[in-house]
């Protein structure tokens, strides 16, 4: 659920194009070097694609220190 709830906060305001949240066009560039700005939607979805099992390993990650966090409290 943690994955979920991190890709829910980083498309807050933009959950219906995703490749215009600043958060993941930052992410998005600082990963793949391409300036934000020129980030649309078929370079966006074709990353996501193409990087799927990175991303799901990010976002597992992501969903373990949250359980770390979580577990600490």
């Amino acid at each position: 659920m943690e994955a979920a709830s991190f890709l829910w906060n980083a498309t807050r305001g933009h959950r219906l194009t995703p490749w215009r949240s600043p958060y993941l066009l930052w992410r998005m560039e600082t990963y793949t070097g391409r300036p934000a700005d020129s980030i649309d939607a078929k370079f966006f979805f074709g990353t996501v694609w193409r990087e799927r099992m990175q991303m799901l390993r990010f976002l597992r990650w992501i969903g373990e220190l949250e359980s770390h966090v979580s577990d600490r409290k």
